[in-house]
């Protein structure tokens, strides 16, 4: 076999099927013991770099874990990443045998984060999930706190004081790292266009808070228009940013606080020149790699996926273990800075 031994080669030396390999590795579903040792047998002989992974299937007095997961946005690519990272997190996750249920909503309904929240229940020990910001999630992961799963908010905080830990970035910070960028690319004084995906979604608030306060601290030579709610949408956020550009020719910058960069790169495109107006964007998905790449994007503020899947992991098996506290908090990642010259 040349090069490093994939899961086609564990296959084929164990005498099964890739989808069984497959089954092995992230423990999605049931597999007989005697299956499971040929496969780390085979593993092991051909020098597999997962096999001390199978090898831990095999530690029955490993406890078993089932966590849940539910996100929004299943089509878009950040999510999608962020999907199999969660999916690599629990099966790499020591000392537990854990299992990850993932479900997507589809729509930014809080009754649809709440159905699917609540259809966790009688199958999973714990549940984190990227929510909006409601009462009517706040209810769920009351009634969720007091059945003995604990909850975890991503990304966007919610249900303060009721929900388990918020794991994600500051959003605060993360919307004055964006202004100040947007302010020492912008070499004239003028006018800077905010989106944010909507009002239930706190962490956009929080980081158009922290986009404002930074202006107005250091850079009070410009002026941040209204605020622009696009849905997270690509074809809204096209449509308002071609007409920033008509109706504002100095118009210097743009930050999308949440989703929708899309249109905003496709309209910048269509109407000026690469680096004409600064656009800071978040997370790094195929269209604002390429951005980056072309100079339309002036930088990705990125969430460290890896890292945070790994940490939840830790996290979430320790309310399992010790159960359900009162005590909430916040864990807060370092966030990744992506630049034109770093992809």
């Amino acid at each position: 076999m040349a090069g490093r031994p994939t899961i086609s080669d564990v296959a084929r030396a164990a005498g099964v099927s890739t989808a069984t390999v497959d089954r092995v590795l992230n423990g999605r579903e049931n597999v007989r013991e005697d299956t499971t040792r040929k496969v780390y047998d085979a593993a092991r002989k051909i020098g597999y770099h997962a096999a001390p992974l199978i090898a831990r299937r095999l530690q029955p007095d490993m406890p078993e874990m089932r966590f849940g997961f539910v996100m929004h946005k299943e089509k878009q690519a950040f999510w999608q990443s962020f999907a199999r990272e969660i999916e690599r997190a629990v099966a790499l996750a020591p000392n537990i045998r854990g299992r990850a249920v993932i479900e997507f909503v589809s729509s930014q309904s809080p009754a649809d984060f709440a159905r699917l929240m609540l259809g966790m229940r009688g199958r999973v020990d714990a549940i984190a999930a990227s929510a909006v910001t409601h009462h009517e999630i706040t209810d769920v992961v009351a009634q969720l706190k007091a059945e003995g799963i604990p909850t975890f908010a991503l990304l966007n905080d919610y249900a303060q004081g009721v929900r388990q830990t918020y794991v994600g970035l500051n959003n605060v910070k993360v919307g004055r790292i964006a202004a100040s960028i947007i302010a020492m690319a912008a070499h004239r004084p003028g006018k800077i266009g905010v989106f944010v995906g909507g009002y239930r979604w706190h962490g956009h608030e929080l980081r158009e808070t922290g986009f404002r306060s930074y202006i107005r601290e250091f850079a009070p030579q410009f002026t941040v228009l209204d605020t622009l709610v696009n849905l997270e949408t690509r074809q809204l956020t096209y449509e308002a940013t071609l007409d920033l550009l008509q109706r504002h020719p100095d118009l210097r910058g743009i930050y999308c606080a949440g989703g929708g960069m899309e249109g905003a790169i496709a309209a910048i495109r269509e109407a000026r020149g690469p680096g004409e107006v600064a656009l800071v964007v978040n997370e790094v998905t195929p269209e604002s790699r390429a951005a980056l790449t072309d100079r339309y994007v002036t930088m990705v503020i990125a969430t460290p996926l890896e890292t945070l899947c790994r940490e939840l992991m830790g996290l979430m098996s320790e309310a399992v273990l010790k159960g359900v506290s009162d005590a909430t908090g916040q864990h807060f990642l370092q966030p990744v800075l992506v630049l034109p010259e770093s992809v």
